[in-house]
Parts: structure tokens; C-alpha cells; sequence
């Protein structure tokens, strides 16, 4: 019975966190420059950045740096930790992906969950709706063009397209 009390408690927290962080936090009545400082309050590591209304953040292990403007409907999925560097721009509606599944059985194809960190350096561009996958870092001042599926760490300085992600220049 104290096991199910304590993770009913544990339950109602998120929610409560939920509810405050991904609908009052992420709602279109906050000011956007004001959204940082709210995001520290519910615990989030953020510095004073640019945050558009509805973004999504699935847990509180995001961390974002100075001078780094997010916009809007971005989902930071956060099995792992997000790492975003000072002075990055990210396009509308990314996705960072860090949790996944191993290959399962036949019966059940979707195995155990995994989840590994994602890395986003210091003056970085993700374009819009760019896919970043688990384990990936991408490197200092390196561009992820528009519709990108980042399935592999980009170099500091490169540029990046298509499905998958492959590099077209280094800059």
C-alpha cells in the first residue's frame, strides 16, 4: 500500500509539473522574454535566451545557454539530457528526440527502452522542423538545414542536409 501511495505521489507531481511547464509555461500569453525565467522556476537549467510559445519539454533535464533563441512548437523530449550551447537558433517545430528502444522479439518488435544525451554547441543552427536523434552532438557553429534527420554527430563547422542527415560543406 506505501508503494502504490508513493507512486501516486510521484505521479501527481509530474502532472502538477506538466500542467505548469508545458501549458502554462509554453502558452502564448507569456511574454517570450520572459519565458526563460519561468522555465528556471519549474527547474530547467536556463540562461537568458529566447524561448517561442509551445514548446514542449518532457522532463526537467534541459539545459540552454545564454543568447539562444528557440522558436515555436519545438519538443525537447528529455529521457536524456538536452544540452544547447550560448548563442544557437533553432527553427520551428524540431524535434530532439533522446529516448528510443532496442529491437525487440518477434512478438513485441519494440524492445527495451534506451536513451542517450543530445549536445547542441555554441553558435549552432538547427533549421525548421529538423529531426535530431539520440547520441548525436552537434558541433560549434555547424548548420542543420531545414527537414534534416540527424541521425549521426555533425563536426563543428559543417553543414548538413537531407534523410538521412549527410554533409554538404564545411565552412
Amino acid at each position: 500500500m506505501i508503494g502504490l501511495v508513493t507512486s501516486l505521489r510521484r505521479e501527481l507531481r509530474r502532472a502538477a509539473r506538466d500542467l505548469v511547464l508545458n501549458t502554462v509555461v509554453a502558452s502564448a500569453a507569456v511574454v517570450p522574454r520572459a519565458r526563460w525565467r519561468l522555465l528556471r522556476v519549474v527547474g530547467l537549467d536556463v540562461h537568458r535566451s529566447y524561448v517561442q510559445a509551445r514548446c514542449f519539454f518532457g522532463a526537467r533535464n534541459v539545459s540552454i545557454g545564454a543568447g539562444t533563441f528557440i522558436n515555436y512548437d519545438c519538443f525537447f523530449d528529455g529521457s536524456a539530457p538536452i544540452t544547447i550551447g550560448r548563442k544557437v537558433r533553432i527553427g520551428m517545430q524540431c524535434l530532439f528526440v533522446t529516448g528510443s528502444h532496442e529491437i525487440g522479439t518477434p512478438d513485441q518488435r519494440a524492445g527495451r527502452e534506451t536513451a542517450e544525451p543530445i549536445v547542441i554547441e555554441d553558435g549552432a543552427w538547427i533549421g525548421a522542423r529538423v529531426t535530431v536523434l539520440p547520441g548525436v552532438t552537434v558541433g560549434r557553429g555547424a548548420v542543420v538545414a531545414a527537414g534534416a534527420v540527424v541521425t549521426r554527430s555533425v563536426a563543428p563547422m559543417q553543414t548538413v542536409a537531407g534523410v538521412p542527415a549527410r554533409p554538404i560543406r564545411a565552412s
